[in-house]
């Protein structure tokens, strides 16, 4: 082997890595929208939390991966830390499958079946039609279905590479001699650790075992033990990431590194034991790709059975790891999430459901302070909106970054409408304070509105009440029907606001109100005004998304001219139903 194989190595691990990626982010983003779907089904059953570990590894084809975005749901407050362990038990499970497609490397015949397995028969073929998907397709589900196989093929003819490299080795009294030192089981699991830790891809490290393999001189004595290595080194991907976070985020990379060495501890030592006792003949006999497969699989299967219920036990241990509890916090999301975009999409849209919900109620408690003052509810609201703003100052800059990464066309249009709406919020949530302060004003100066003015303003707070309720749930539930009767409810607050006003001045003319009332009702009025402006942004944008028919300009200009008959049944339904005459 001269430096022109040692160059081929390196180049092929390159290829394997950056294919492995490529199929990694390609394939993740194909299975975003059912990977939301499960995650959102998950349960506290360990046995449902087992089947989404397995599955969303085998999507994502990474269960490092699937461990740091354990750790960024954590430490968002997402995800209570006893829920990851099962989780992390079947993403160890699921990364088994790269090993067994990894495998295909070594099949040999002349069998036309057995020839159309060899990575060298389909994987020109899968790059072909990656890239005709890729170039002709318009659609970004086929675009993405066409990169995971391009990224496929790359990792496949990374992993040839590597073997190619490697095959003078067989005959190299050199490299004989180095692997007399893997005879030695602590040698073997160290290598493993180191390598894997190093490339931070358990994945490529054992491409790499299996590539070696099929020199001829690898025994299954010799590999064990770096497979053994090989799944504790995986979990330095997960401890470089709790750096910083939270301590039930460290405890998930406790948790993650509690199982592969506990299970190594058992594996190796039920089997020299037994080795001890029977002698295995295999031991000494050469391991093949699909060998080094199924060892990889028994382990990882093997410890899951053998931990599956003991997943409290798992916990004790990171706590008592990773001790001293934090006091609670408002938890937003982790960067960390960066690495699964859809799934990092998924957990926005709870956050913005949230501010949602939020902003809603701080105008429900707002609209009720004016008719019943209490200092109580007034100290709430501001909370409230000082929460708001949080919320709109956190989640609307993770979405600008979050749209560096590569999203589907599905979650860009999500990422979209939640930025064009977190603002909303944000300022209906300020509008609901400005309400609340004109409460606290009229209590201060002992102030009360006329009989006449509360029967009014009590139409207005019930129309306003219906409308914020109307877009937060057209919002949250991204019901477009919901969305389309906002519009002319506002238009409806709109002449309700100004009918009035035109009574506050008949009254103010004949004595019945006074100036000092008539600037608190300015302000009261104002402020629902626009409430329902923002209302109307929200709305718009629900119906916007999604839909590329959809022209809000055309529809404003049909809504202003009352051109459409939906709209005008809808706007006669709320003007009849928030009538004061």
């Amino acid at each position: 082997m001269d430096i022109f194989s040692v160059f081929t190595l390196f180049g092929g691990l390159a290829f394997f890595i950056y294919g492995m990626n490529q199929m990694s982010r390609s394939l993740e983003r194909i299975a975003g929208k059912r990977m939301e779907e499960v995650i959102n089904r998950m349960t506290k059953n360990r046995f449902s939390g087992l089947l989404l570990g397995c599955l969303v590894t085998i999507a994502v084809q990474s269960s490092s991966a699937v461990t740091v975005m354990l750790v960024g749901l954590v430490n968002s407050g997402l995800m209570n830390i006893s829920n990851t362990v099962a989780v992390i038990m079947g993403s160890n499970v699921g990364t088994t499958i790269t090993a067994w497609i990894m495998s295909l490397v070594g099949l040999s015949g002349d069998n036309l079946f057995v020839r159309m397995l060899k990575p060298e028969s389909f994987s020109p073929v899968l790059a072909f039609v990656g890239i005709c998907l890729m170039m002709i397709a318009k659609a970004s589900r086929k675009k993405d279905i066409g990169n995971s196989l391009l990224g496929f093929s790359i990792l496949m003819y990374g992993m040839m590479l590597m073997s190619g490299s490697v095959a003078p080795l067989a005959d190299s009294p050199a490299f004989a001699g180095i692997l007399t030192a893997f005879r030695n089981p602590v040698a073997g699991i160290l290598t493993g650790l180191v390598v894997t830790a190093v490339i931070q891809s358990s994945a490529a490290s054992v491409g790499m075992l299996q590539a070696l393999s099929m020199t001829g001189s690898i025994t299954f004595g010799m590999a064990i033990p770096i497979i053994m290595g090989q799944n504790i080194g995986t979990c330095a991907t997960a401890i470089l990431s709790s750096i910083g976070v939270s301590k039930n985020a460290k405890r998930v990379s406790v948790i993650h590194l509690s199982f592969n060495l506990i299970g190594t501890g058992v594996f190796m030592l039920l089997y020299y034991t037994l080795h001890s006792i029977f002698d295995f003949s295999f031991a000494d006999r050469a391991i093949d790709p699909v060998g080094i497969a199924l060892c990889h699989s028994i382990f990882n299967i093997g410890t899951t059975i053998l931990l599956l219920p003991f997943t409290g036990l798992l916990v004790k241990i990171a706590s008592s790891a990773i001790p001293t509890e934090e006091p609670k916090r408002i938890a937003f999301l982790d960067e960390r999430l960066f690495e699964t975009p859809s799934i990092a999409i998924s957990e926005c849209v709870k956050f913005s459901a949230e501010m949602a919900q939020l902003a809603g109620s701080s105008v429900e408690k707002a609209l009720s302070n004016i008719f019943s003052y209490s200092g109580t509810l007034s100290d709430s609201i501001r909370e409230m909106e000082s929460e708001a703003d949080t919320y709109e100052d956190h989640l609307g800059s993770y979405l600008v970054r979050l749209f560096g990464s590569e999203l589907s066309e599905q979650d860009k249009d999500l990422a979209a409408k939640m930025l064009h709406t977190i603002g909303n919020y944000e300022r209906i949530s300020d509008h609901a304070l400005n309400l609340s302060e004109s409460a606290e004003e009229m209590h201060e100066k002992t102030l009360t509105f006329s009989e006449a003015s509360i029967s009014e303003l009590t139409v207005l707070k019930n129309a306003v009440e219906e409308v914020v309720s109307l877009a937060v749930r057209a919002f949250t539930e991204n019901d477009r029907k919901l969305a389309a009767r906002v519009e002319p409810l506002e238009q409806v607050i709109d002449l309700l606001t100004e009918a009035i006003r035109l009574r506050h001045v008949d009254r103010l003319e004949s004595g019945e109100c006074t100036i000092e009332r008539g600037f608190v009702l300015s302000d009261i009025l104002n402020n629902c005004e626009r409430i329902s402006d923002h209302c109307s942004n929200i709305a718009i944008a629900v119906l916007e998304s999604g839909s590329s028919e959809y022209d809000p300009h055309e529809y404003l200009r049909q809504v202003r001219t009352m051109d459409n008959p939906e709209f005008r049944e809808t706007y006669d339904f709320y003007r009849d139903k928030y009538s004061i005459a």
